[in-house]
């Protein structure tokens, strides 16, 4: 590798967080893109009062500040989805979504350069082993889709690297001998998995094709925990699963729309809410119902999702946790409820299954001795997750467990592939 600075950058643009990165000798590879911090989550807010529009933790903070306005989220999940191609209303105007993308990514440009004290011509984006699961036209378009939107923004090269190979690049520069390592990348949207052989000798070449010995992915990832326990331990507060006067459950779609960072705006619809007032008035706990219609009355849809991911990560390192929901309620009382870990290991049993599911079949297919496998290593934000940690841990019993850097190593590693790629 030069000792010069590299001339491209590596853009690990996630569901959740994003980061810019610059391979340079003896420095952070990750450049710092908001207040110091080198995430930018990815968030835009559209702020009505101000008429202005902001991104990462200050989007998020004048969302929570009151001001009226549409928060956007989860911006990586548009791709590959049918919604890519619509648009949505955002103070009265129609804004494409794609627009939207290209508005954040933009800024990330923007910032990186910032950063930087330099043009990126050149970049290598992180991508998902798939966009699409089961659907290979579509996850072509999704890549597509990206890779115009990159040079919409004004790069004139733009390549792709599969996300877990790029974490793997970045755990290898601490390598002191070679390992077989099984790299689990849990992030907001996806969890992508890659077994590869890594070595400091294997680091200076440039072909690595070879070293790839099987990768795979599901489209699973922490915002479908946050769904999960949403609908688990949140929603039925609001009414969810409870029944109409005449016995049948009452219609969930609405509470489904609410538990998913992506669809909560389409609960603020002049529609949704006469089809919200049509099922309260049918509903035989309306003091549930009426939490709803005061949340979504006051737009409070998306305070209600950071609750929720709040009450993820404590439970993550905690036994329970304690989410005030005293904000959504009229009622003379306060309102709390406590979510525990075992709540949260329920929540999300069947959508663990199915990434262990995924890794283990991967294994198999790899047709590699188990024993063979010196370490896994984790990355992705959602990669803390006890359950899953043991789950994993219980299919590799001899295998060492690294943690890397969660919201990182990903943005460092493609740095990495940007300089062998570009120079």
């Amino acid at each position: 590798m030069s000792s010069a600075p590299a001339r491209a950058c590596g853009i690990d643009f996630g569901t959740s967080n994003s980061t810019v990165a610059w391979l340079r000798p003896g420095a952070s590879t990750l450049l710092p893109l908001e207040a110091g911090k080198p995430g930018l989550p990815s968030a835009v807010f559209f702020n009505a009062d101000e008429d202005s529009v902001c991104f990462g933790r200050a989007a998020l903070a004048e969302y929570l500040e009151g001001y009226e306005g549409r928060l956007m989220r989860s911006l990586k999940s548009l791709l590959g989805s049918s919604l890519i191609d619509s648009h949505t209303e955002v103070l009265g105007r129609l804004l494409p979504f794609r627009d939207l993308l290209r508005q954040y990514i933009a800024e990330l440009k923007r910032r990186g350069e910032a950063a930087a004290g330099r043009t990126f011509d050149q970049a290598v984006f992180g991508r998902p082993v798939h966009f699409v699961d089961g659907d290979r036209e579509a996850d072509a378009t999704a890549e597509q889709t990206l890779g115009e939107i990159a040079h919409a923004v004004g790069f004139r090269d733009v390549s792709f690297q599969f996300e877990p190979i790029a974490a793997a690049f970045h755990y290898e520069q601490e390598l002191a001998r070679e390992e077989l390592v099984l790299i689990v990348d849990i992030g907001g949207g996806t969890s992508d998995f890659s077994l590869v052989r890594l070595s400091p000798e294997r680091a200076r070449l440039t072909e690595r094709q070879d070293d790839l010995l099987a990768n795979a992915g599901v489209h699973i990832g922490g915002t479908d925990f946050d769904k999960a326990l949403s609908l688990a331990a949140v929603m039925p507060m609001l009414g969810y699963r409870t029944k109409k006067k005449n016995g049948t459950e009452i219609p969930s779609s609405h509470f489904f729309n609410l538990a998913t960072w992506h669809t909560i705006n389409f609960c603020y619809t002049r529609q949704a809410w006469n089809e919200m007032q049509d099922i309260y008035r049918d509903a035989a706990e309306r003091d549930k119902l009426d939490r709803l219609l005061n949340l979504v009355s006051q737009r409070d849809g998306h305070w209600l999702a950071l609750q929720v991911e709040e009450a993820k990560i404590a439970v993550s390192s905690a036994p329970s946790t304690l989410l005030d929901l005293e904000r959504i309620t009229r009622e003379a009382s306060t309102l709390s409820h406590e979510v525990s870990r075992d709540d949260f290991d329920r929540a999300i049993d069947g959508l663990v299954g199915q990434i262990v599911e995924s890794v283990s079949g991967m294994l198999s297919d790899a047709g590699i001795a188990r024993e063979r496998i010196d370490t896994v290593f984790f990355t992705g934000g959602s990669s803390g997750v006890p359950l899953l940690r043991s789950r994993v841990a219980a299919l590799l019993p001899g295998a060492k467990a690294v943690e890397g850097d969660l919201f990182g190593s990903i943005g460092s590693g493609l740095a990495v592939e940007a300089a062998r790629r570009y120079g």
